[in-house]
């Protein structure tokens, strides 16, 4: 469990010294926090649990810079939020203006609270700069599990309020929900209250405009170790998600912008500071996310006075959010997780997302055939009721129709924002989308429906009946349309009511077990016609709710949430989907890096994961049915592919893999994600070792051809290093000549039924031999503790 505490002590030089000590002994994890006089805090420690924290007060005399030459009187050192009134000269974090006025904010801090709760511990603090009228609330949480997350509020603060700002205001919960973030609150009266004693200045101190206060940017960072001084990144496009990217951590600015009302393919889902070639297994490791599922950045910025600093925030169009008196904007949380190596770092988002969903956990993950890459727009009863027989004979346990089944829809032109079943493709009666939903659920499957509630063509019903309900620049022009949609204006309450309810309308009447959410336009020129303003901030609250909403009025539904494929992962939606869309691609070798990468932040359970056709459909590249079921062995396994098309045969190894996948998927959905840093680049370790560390299970894909021949022998990470363990394939993997799999001319010694039994601490230093293997191609084996 996480408990903090708070030390107070008097540096050399006679200034008042508080730290704020975090620690989660179980996940062995810790962080200091020093607050210097009124300064807002700094992060002055993140790494394993310290003894004697008490000493920590010296921090403040040990990092503390001198001053230099031809600088300020004070050399920067930062805070959670720089400011230039600290000496910060890097980019701006904190823009906040009256009138197009921007304000230079100096904030001090008037109090100071530690709350240890049973799922995290928080520090809050409450902060102000009297003389501008500028409140803040800034809150930073060590979660169960040893995850960091940090948050601010702003508020508009009255005259009256400003002149006697004080005093804490606890919200209960020490997990306050993530997709509430960014709510301006008016009427709420939190900085109203002086403490008895407190001096009031006069009146006349204070130039303070009743005008509003707009707010441009808040980024919050977390301050480093010299020694984390290079840089990982993901990049990408659709079909090629999360693409590594390294760079030394230089002096100057890295930024990481998303701006098109998601994360999107080319954000950075982390972005990652280290020692020099940290790695999966091991090196130190500090990593940030923003929490939010609008517009965002992620930064990386060193100053040649200051070590690094990472962070990010919620990033806002002009007039987006602007409060009034008593009005506030909260941020959305910034996560930042350590460990030795990144398999540590993940394993911490992991733990996380799944303590915000404890039905997982409760029920195993259902495999799912989805039936977009089987039929696309071609649907009837016929096809798809086959379909499912298909499925349900080999122990696909969630049918889901994808995209063609409502209005007008018989291709991505026309129909989307019309959610009544098309008559044309299901009629009433035996035939109906009714009968195949009863049908299906008749086999002893769940049933699902596509849909994709932020969007519309603009030829359909709703956007020729409400041409006012979408987002637009200008009431004369609308913005460049993307697949033939433009996008809804979910802030304007109108829109929102009837969306929400022809949905929940079809998932009440076809007793829906599961939504699959997609989302295929960039939300780009999102002016509210409701408002008048930019709207991605409220499109993205109204998203949250409608998702909150949908699973309150029917206990039970998941959602899945796919952008174009991986286009909308993050803390945000993760707060509130069930599983994500890893990506549109389902070629198995593309996917080998896209699925590594994205398990980052994402567990293995709630990724999806699918066997699908070859050639692939994205591709066109032909891989073997082994590889491509191993590829989609440790997520949430599912079937993209007609089975009605292809031979028996292999319609029955599917069933066999399916069932040795249930064999294995509660480990996946409570264990340990873990990749391995072998050194050939054309080879790749990945496995799930039990939460218990009992048992593991590993793939060894051989990407391409190496300059090592055979395969050079991969460690197991992991592993419990006090233990031996059994080493043997998975026996529904024993056979390495089906589909020309090996290249060996000779039997490799452990690769039978009898296996080799090894201790751990071999496994993970010398690590064990895999078969030599043709390029594009992937074995499954595993490993038990005796």
């Amino acid at each position: 469990m996480a408990r903090m505490q708070l030390f107070t002590g008097i540096s050399a030089d006679g200034t008042k010294v508080r730290v704020a000590y975090g620690e989660d002994s179980p996940a062995s994890v810790a962080l200091a926090l020093l607050f210097a006089g009124d300064e807002l805090p700094r992060l002055v420690y993140w790494g394993r649990p310290l003894p004697y924290p008490e000493t920590l007060i010296d921090s403040y005399a040990a990092l503390r810079p001198q001053r230099v030459s031809g600088a300020l009187d004070e050399t920067s050192w930062p805070t959670v939020l720089p400011t230039q009134a600290e000496a910060w000269s890097g980019a701006p974090r904190f823009v906040v203006r009256r009138g197009g006025v921007e304000l230079f904010c100096k904030f001090a801090v008037e109090d100071i609270a530690i709350e240890n709760g049973p799922e995290a511990s928080r520090v809050t603090l409450k902060a102000a700069d009297r003389e501008q009228g500028v409140g803040l609330t800034w809150t930073c949480e060590l979660v169960t599990g040893g995850l960091i997350r940090q948050r601010a509020i702003v508020e508009n603060v009255s005259a009256e309020a400003a002149a006697g700002f004080s005093g804490i205001a606890r919200s209960g919960d020490a997990r306050s929900d993530d997709t509430r973030s960014g709510i301006a609150r008016s009427g709420d009266a939190r900085f109203s209250n002086a403490r008895s004693g407190d001096a009031r200045p006069s009146e006349n101190q204070y130039a303070l405009s009743s005008s509003p206060l707009e707010i441009d940017k808040v980024e919050l960072g977390f301050a480093l170790p010299a020694q984390a001084c290079e840089i990982l990144t993901t990049t990408g496009h659709h079909l090629r998600e999360r693409s590594p990217q390294r760079q030394p951590f230089n002096i100057g600015r890295l930024e990481r912008l998303s701006l098109v009302g998601r994360p999107d393919f080319d954000a950075s889902l982390l972005l990652v500071a280290g020692v020099p070639g940290f790695g999966f297994e091991r090196g130190e490791s500090y990593a940030v996310h923003v929490g939010w599922s609008g517009n965002s950045a992620l930064s990386a910025e060193r100053l040649p006075y200051t070590q690094g600093v990472i962070g990010g925030g919620e990033r806002l169009f002009g007039g987006e959010i602007t409060l009034e008196t008593g009005q506030e904007y909260s941020t959305p949380w910034v996560y930042g997780s350590y460990g030795d190596g990144l398999n540590e770092v993940a394993s911490r988002f992991h733990a996380y997302v799944r303590s915000l969903h404890p039905n997982l956990r409760q029920k195993s993950r259902p495999v799912i055939l989805n039936t977009w890459e089987a039929v696309y727009f071609d649907q009837n009863y016929e096809t798809l009721r086959a379909l499912a027989d298909k499925a349900a004979a080999i122990g696909v346990e969630r049918f889901v129709v994808d995209d063609g089944w409502f209005g007008s829809r018989r291709d991505d032109t026309s129909g989307l924002g019309d959610w009544q079943v098309s008559k044309d493709i299901w009629p009433d009666g035996p035939r109906s989308l009714k009968a195949l939903s009863d049908y299906v659920h008749g086999k002893g499957m769940e049933f699902g429906l596509w849909f994709e509630p932020e969007m519309a063509n603009p030829d359909s019903n709703v956007v020729r009946n409400h041409p006012d309900w979408l987002l637009r620049p200008t009431p004369g022009r609308l913005p460049m349309q993307g697949r033939s949609q433009q996008t809804l204006d979910l802030s304007n309450p109108e829109t929102f009511a009837y969306i929400f309810e022809a949905i929940d309308k079809v998932v009440a009447d076809l007793k829906l077990d599961y939504i699959k959410w997609d989302h295929n336009k960039y939300v780009t020129e999102a002016v509210s016609p409701y408002s008048g303003r930019p709207a991605v901030h409220a499109q993205t609250l109204a998203v949250y709710r409608m998702f909150r909403d949908l699973k309150a009025n029917h206990p039970g539904l998941e959602i899945e949430s796919c952008a174009s494929g991986g286009g909308r992962i993050g803390l945000g939606i993760l707060a509130l989907a069930d599983r994500v869309w890893v990506s549109d691609c389902v070629d198995p070798l593309e996917r080998a890096d896209i699925q590594r990468y994205t398990s980052l932040l994402v567990p293995p359970e709630m990724m999806g994961e699918h066997v699908g056709a070859s050639p692939a459909h994205s591709t066109g590249r032909v891989t073997s049915q082994e590889l491509r079921q191993a590829m989609a062995f440790f997520g949430h396994m599912g079937v993209e592919w007609n089975l009605l098309k292809e031979p028996e045969e292999d319609v029955e190894k599917l069933g066999r893999w399916i069932a040795e996948f249930k064999r294995y998927r509660d480990d996946f959905a409570t264990g340990f994600a873990v990749h391995g840093d072998a050194p050939d680049s054309s080879v790749r370790l990945d496995g799930v070792v039990s939460a218990d560390r009992s048992r593991a299970v590993y793939r060894f894909t051989q990407v391409t051809t190496s300059q090592v021949y055979p395969a050079a022998p991969v460690r197991l990470p992991g592993l419990d290093s006090s233990a031996v363990y059994h080493i043997r394939p998975l026996p529904i993997d024993m056979d390495l000549d089906i589909d020309g799999q090996s290249n060996g001319q000779t039997p490799l010694g452990w690769w039978n039924e009898q296996g080799i039994t090894l201790p751990a601490t071999s496994l993970e230093a010398y690590g064990i031999r895999p078969p030599s293997l043709n390029p594009a191609q992937a074995v499954l084996f595993l490993a038990e503790c005796v």
